[in-house]
């Protein structure tokens, strides 16, 4: 593959609602300013910059998002492609890869979803071209994370050879394994076989459309109506494929099928921030040691709490520990950190008695 410009590409149409209740359809988990004193969408965009040039930063959300995008990224509407409707990862790639190629059709992807912290941007933007150099020789990327503890809310990749002196440190991916429960995932963690699978990719943007026709036959029609003016982005059109896109993550649709997948281990720091317990983790509670987000902590008697509270509002806790207690303007919530994956269950029975005032 003749060398194209490196564009990143921030996929921003996750509702986050194991991040509920501060997590919300019309405030999602990205907008949160939740660690560093920034919003996870402006850290993204920082470690974006860091490796793509300025015209190559583009992200791909939901039309309900899509002007507080561009007023909070200052990026042009050109390069904020808006989605009708949610369809899952495979999509949101497909779309961004056939608008990009369009432009430039030698063009290597990077495709980062909007709400990871990983704190050092410097060698993250290095792992990043490490991997570019990879999708160039026609190779699809995907960024995997030593695993530091038996964790069963990440999809995990089993390790295959190494891929040779060209690309000094990349190796083949033998396979990919879902969610796995804790015996599994404690099985994983002592083999030093398997990756979390951090769902950050890197791939040309011709390679993943190719592969998008050969593995995902559906949604490589479903794009038709784009690939007919591929530089020209259509509200109509893009309506269209959106129609008939089948709802599939990119892992599902293309990674677990093709031949092509590579992984680049990260030796960084790196969370999805995907839960209230990760987030506890991230910022240092410990059985003893509370961290408050928000809020005055009145008092805790046995500590390891994660307190996010409302301003002019006291929290006091006693006799327990290992909870989050996260309140906004019109919920409550109170769990176990061990328990807080499980929060999505509170969003979907909300859903079902139609409380979408809380959703």
């Amino acid at each position: 593959m003749s060398r194209g410009k490196l564009h990143a590409v921030i996929i921003a149409g996750g509702a986050g609602e194991r991040f509920w209740p501060a997590s919300r359809q019309k405030r999602p988990k990205p907008f949160l300013r939740v660690v560093d004193g920034r919003t996870l969408l402006e850290a993204t965009l920082v470690r974006a910059r860091r490796f793509a040039a300025k015209d190559c930063v583009w992200i791909v959300c939901g039309r309900e998002h899509a002007r507080d995008m561009r007023r909070e990224t200052g990026l042009p509407a050109q390069r904020v492609l808006v989605e009708p409707r949610r369809r899952n990862t495979a999509m949101a790639v497909a779309f961004a890869a056939q608008h990009i190629a369009g432009h430039d059709p030698n063009a290597v992807l990077a495709v980062l979803p909007a709400d990871h912290r990983i704190p050092d941007a410097r060698a993250f933007a290095s792992a990043i071209r490490k991997a570019a150099a990879g999708a160039r020789d026609g190779a699809l990327l995907t960024l995997g994370v030593r695993p530091t503890r038996a964790e069963t809310g990440y999809g995990y990749l089993q390790l295959g050879s190494a891929v040779g002196r060209r690309h000094a440190g990349l190796r083949r991916v033998k396979r990919f394994v879902e969610k796995p429960d804790a015996a599994r995932a404690r099985r994983y963690l002592r083999s030093g076989d398997y990756l979390w699978n951090a769902g950050i990719f890197v791939f040309g943007a011709q390679t993943i459309l190719d592969e998008i026709r050969e593995h995902a036959p559906e949604l490589h029609r479903a794009l038709a109506p784009l690939r007919q003016s591929p530089r020209v982005r259509s509200g109509k059109r893009v309506a269209a494929a959106y129609l008939r896109a089948p709802s599939l993550p990119i892992d599902v649709a293309v990674m677990e099928r093709s031949r092509k997948v590579w992984t680049l281990p990260l030796k960084i720091h790196w969370s999805d921030v995907g839960t209230w317990l990760s987030l506890a983790e991230e910022l240092g509670v410990f059985p003893g040691g509370t961290q408050v987000l928000g809020g005055e902590l009145l008092f805790d008697e046995r500590g390891g709490n994660l307190v996010w509270g409302q301003d002019g509002r006291g929290v006091a806790l006693l006799g327990v520990e290992g909870l989050a207690v996260i309140e906004t303007p019109d919920v409550l919530l109170v769990t176990k950190l061990e328990s807080s994956p499980d929060v999505r269950k509170i969003v979907a029975q909300l859903k079902r008695r139609g409380r979408t005032d809380l959703t």
